[in-house]
């Protein structure tokens, strides 16, 4: 799907979904309609699809008991208020990033993406298994939410520039789109840094108002059109190794849902979780030769070691000042982040890390088909 026919079909439901955006949720012999907002243009590959598919995973899946209508980014509220709008009752449903809101707690931003820091099964193995989801319940029961991861990108690209990036010096003073504590990181490193929704992205570039931007990866950046503004492509992110995204429920409203549905609800986002990454696997490749080949992409899969290194010192320095300064539960967080980090690092780099350099070396196929 290309950027103009996403953006017209949002368009396109933006005034149907303004007169039912003050409607009270539904509920009839039974059966209970929650609306669900999301920071992504309607019908946005990987990120826009996914909150769809898990919507459509819960009315399926509960028979309609729990029907859930989904908002684009527009619909009902602007893309960076959804989670608001939970918090506010006007939706029950938030569907977007943690790290969108990290003005609220900067520990929110821990569950979503850290500059050099998990990888997207790192980041699952201490959800899952060693504490994470019990510290995301505690920053958010603070607002009267429940978080659950609902997607995940694996490891993003770099970001769309205007001209080959040859060290530090390139970059000072760039008017740069990214968000979380990426983007701080790219402000100790010198950039003028900015957050933007997807959508708006784009003109921003054309107009001139950003440099340069970030997003997710080949799927979506060419639907999104940043291949027709910006031909220098970094395809490796050191600031989102393993984005994941999140579904936002109103806990007192979740928690007074039988149990049988709040287990569905809780399942549709563990499915979406792993469907996500393998659209993304899938289209990321087909993208991105579609950019090179097509329209003139030059890609780059190495950022200049003074980036790299100038990166790394900034990240290592912003978790030495959440760790002094945090609020207490942030600090928490922050503290478990990095604990297990140190511990799961040493599975992917003594065993993914070995294994992905020995076949790039050694076993090329590429002959074969």
């Amino acid at each position: 799907m290309d950027r103009r026919s996403f953006l017209k079909t949002s368009a396109l439901g933006g005034s149907a979904a303004a007169a039912t955006s003050l409607a009270a949720p539904a509920v009839a012999q039974g059966r209970i309609t929650w609306r669900m907002v999301t920071t992504w243009p309607r019908n946005f590959p990987g990120l826009g699809t996914g909150a769809q598919r898990v919507a459509d995973r819960i009315t399926a899946a509960s028979d309609g008991a729990l029907t859930v209508e989904v908002f684009a980014a527009g619909e009902m509220v602007p893309a960076l208020q959804s989670l608001d709008a939970v918090i506010d009752g006007s939706a029950e449903m938030s569907h977007g990033a943690a790290y969108y809101w990290q003005n609220k707690s900067v520990g929110l931003s821990f569950f979503t993406g850290v500059p050099f820091g998990m990888t997207s099964r790192e980041l699952a193995a201490w959800m899952r298994i060693l504490g994470g989801q019990e510290l995301w319940d505690e920053v958010y029961d603070q607002f009267g939410l429940q978080g659950f991861m609902s997607g995940d990108t694996g490891t993003q690209a770099g970001g769309w520039f205007q001209n080959e990036l040859t060290g530090i010096e390139d970059i000072q003073g760039m008017r740069f789109r990214t968000p979380g504590l990426g983007g701080q990181v790219w402000q100790k490193m010198g950039a003028s840094v900015t957050n933007l929704a997807g959508g708006e992205i784009f003109a921003a570039l054309q107009s001139g108002a950003l440099d340069a931007a970030e997003f997710v990866g080949p799927y979506n950046d060419r639907a999104l059109g940043f291949h027709q503004v910006r031909k220098h492509y970094y395809t490796s992110s050191f600031i989102e190794p393993g984005l994941a995204t999140e579904l936002v429920v109103d806990k007192a409203k979740y928690q007074a849902l039988p149990e049988n549905l709040q287990a569905i609800i809780r399942d549709a986002c563990q499915a979406e979780y792993d469907e996500v990454p393998s659209e993304f696997y899938a289209n990321d490749p087909i993208a991105l030769a579609d950019m090179v080949d097509n329209h003139g992409v030059t890609v780059h899969r190495d950022w200049p070691d003074s980036i790299l290194e100038a990166g790394a010192n900034a990240s290592r320095e912003l978790l030495v000042e959440i760790l002094d300064s945090a609020d207490p539960i942030s600090k928490r967080v922050a503290e478990g982040f990095v604990k297990n980090l140190n511990l799961l690092r040493t599975r992917t780099e003594n065993t993914d890390l070995t294994f992905a350099l020995a076949r790039q070396k050694y076993f090329d196929i590429s002959d074969l088909g």
